[in-house]
């Protein structure tokens, strides 16, 4: 099975909200996520994070912290996923090639139908 590295960004406001992302692409299409995408060769997984923030919601981010890495078997790859707690620096945040985006408040993160890898972050954040 193949793998597939990627960096994902939980960006979030002054206010404690959390910005979830639907795909609008591809086998998952309609999950939502934290965005973020894969890490290519010779980049940091913080540079992969900016790179792909930058090119998916036209939105410079500052990369404050790791959170944890998520090792999960899809049904076709197996995914390894480094996370970052992560602000916006400047930018709209755009949706480029996502379906959807919210800010979800704490008691709102369970609203949206995310992807398994990604409730594996949440709960991680919920605590």
């Amino acid at each position: 099975m193949k793998t597939i590295q990627v960096s994902a960004a939980i960006i979030h406001d002054n206010v404690g909200r959390i910005f979830a992302t639907q795909r609008g692409y591809g086998d998952m299409q309609g999950g939502w996520e934290f965005p973020g995408g894969k890490i290519e060769a010779g980049e940091t997984p913080e540079a992969a994070l900016k790179r792909e923030i930058s090119e998916e919601l036209d939105t410079q981010i500052a990369v404050e912290r790791f959170i944890t890495t998520v090792e999960y078997d899809y049904p076709n790859f197996h995914l390894t996923m480094q996370c970052y707690w992560c602000r916006v620096e400047s930018g709209c945040l755009t949706l480029k090639e996502h379906k959807a985006a919210k800010w979800l408040s704490a008691n709102e993160l369970d609203s949206v139908n995310w992807l398994p890898a990604d409730k594996i972050v949440l709960e991680k954040i919920k605590r």
